[in-house]
């Protein structure tokens, strides 16, 4: 769902507070995210409790839960965003820095039944585009 607001620049968007559900910036565009149900709440946590269980002590990766990541022009809240454990600054008192200035490593979107298949595989296109390493689309309503 688009926001209707005047345009924008990525840097008075940020100036912004934060909605609930979060907002993301597209291309000049204010989209706020459907807010997550039951079946997609769940699969994001599961996601990124067993990427955490694996990564987080060998100090490899850590997959953080709807973390802001502002990058190549745009700020996206991925359902699940994992970063590199180098790629996580840390401050002086050895806590991560709140801002995220980089495409994750590895973006999983978790799809809501009013959100464009579409327009979530180009939100994923671009974090490849900007050094993203891997990317997932997952559709809570496929089976095996």
């Amino acid at each position: 769902m688009a926001i209707a607001t005047g345009r924008l620049t990525l840097e008075e968007f940020m100036k912004l507070p934060e909605t609930k559900p979060a907002s993301e910036y597209i291309e000049g565009e204010i989209i706020q995210k459907p807010l997550p149900k039951i079946k997609h709440s769940l699969l994001q946590s599961k996601a990124c409790n067993e990427i955490n269980q694996v990564t987080e002590t060998p100090k490899i990766a850590y997959a953080f839960p709807g973390l802001r990541c502002t990058f190549g022009g745009r700020s996206i809240v991925p359902d699940s965003a994992v970063l590199l454990w180098e790629q996580i600054q840390f401050d002086d008192t050895g806590e991560p820095v709140d801002d995220v200035r980089i495409a994750p490593y590895w973006v999983i979107e978790i799809l809501s039944p009013q959100q464009s298949s579409n327009r979530v595989t180009r939100k994923i296109i671009h974090c490849l585009q900007h050094n993203c390493q891997l990317g997932w689309l997952v559709d809570p309503e496929d089976r095996f």
